[in-house]
């Protein structure tokens, strides 16, 4: 993934009210007025959270006649997921390094 991809993605997630809307879409399907209601903010409003989190690549939306639904786009948080993979790979190596110079060069008693 590109990191201006990656940018979009976490900026997508940054906002409180993004992740609600995720998570009620993690559970199936949802129309702007669904997702707008238990959080409490304005339609307008909710549209516009929702086409950031469709730029972030994170949701589709269907016009069906007036009504507009959103899901969650497949895998959308996999390279989330990878990428947090590949900096815990990296820490545990540097970790395992420290350990090692540790044993390697261990302290004396003074």
């Amino acid at each position: 993934m590109k990191p201006e991809q990656f940018d979009r993605l976490f900026h997508a997630l940054a906002d409180p009210y993004r992740r609600q809307m995720v998570e009620r879409l993690a559970r199936g399907p949802a129309s702007v007025k669904e997702l707008a209601g238990p959080i409490e903010i304005a339609l307008p409003s909710a549209v516009k959270h929702l086409k950031v989190l469709e730029e972030g690549g994170i949701v589709l939306s269907e016009k069906t006649g007036r009504v507009r639904t959103y899901r969650m786009r497949p895998n959308a948080l996999r390279s989330i997921s990878q990428w947090v993979k590949q900096r815990e790979a990296a820490m545990n190596k540097a970790f395992d390094r420290l350990v090692q110079a540790m044993q390697d060069f261990p302290e004396k008693d003074e």
